[in-house]
């Protein structure tokens, strides 16, 4: 198994990487958080997840380990491959994903192209108890924002804002603040409505 990749990097894509490693040329499938991450530098250090199948082997490439362990936990489930957990990746940042499957947020998770309820619903179901166990989230706090969140929706929803749109912004404003009050959370969202 091959854990990790470090050499010079050759060429850089939003969707894939080349790097020198003593002389071989590794292409590394990556996801955009991932090549938002990677310095442009000459001398990078990836980890990697090897995909083996009867037509290809193939390398997906990641610039910490917890976006590994999530796309390992994402190919775990029923009904999404490689390319799907490669692209929710690339959706939302690693730690969105954890928090959408901890807090039970399927619309998040439906959000990503290429996933239907149903595989959103399935996702949450599969991995929630991984996840807490895992990353060792507590449940109340967890539930605790979700109530925030919801809170400040029905207030927009009241004041005559789109629900949708509501609930990206304030899910945008809460990866960034994730202890933030209902007050701060409508007063944040109704700047950027």
């Amino acid at each position: 198994m091959i854990t990790h990749i470090q050499g010079k990097l050759v060429e850089k894509n939003p969707t894939d990487v080349v790097i020198d490693c003593n002389g071989i040329g590794y292409k590394l499938n990556i996801s955009l958080h991932t090549y938002s991450q990677i310095p442009d530098q000459e001398n990078v250090k990836l980890y990697t997840h090897l995909q083996v199948r009867e037509d290809s082997h193939t390398l997906f490439g990641f610039s910490s380990l917890a976006e590994r362990e999530i796309f390992r936990l994402l190919i775990s489930v029923s009904g999404i491959g490689a390319s799907i957990a490669r692209t929710m990746l690339s959706s939302l940042t690693p730690k969105q994903v954890r928090e959408g499957i901890a807090t039970e947020n399927v619309s998040l998770i439906q959000s990503i192209k290429g996933i239907g309820l149903k595989t959103a619903q399935r996702t949450v179901i599969e991995l929630k108890d991984k996840i807490l166990k895992v990353y060792d989230i507590d449940e109340i706090s967890v539930s605790q924002d979700n109530t925030t969140k919801d809170e400040a929706l029905s207030a927009l929803e009241v004041l005559g804002f789109n629900k949708k749109q509501s609930e990206r912004v304030i899910d945008k404003f809460l990866s960034l603040h994730p202890g933030a009050n209902v007050e701060t959370i409508i007063k944040e969202a109704l700047k950027s409505l």
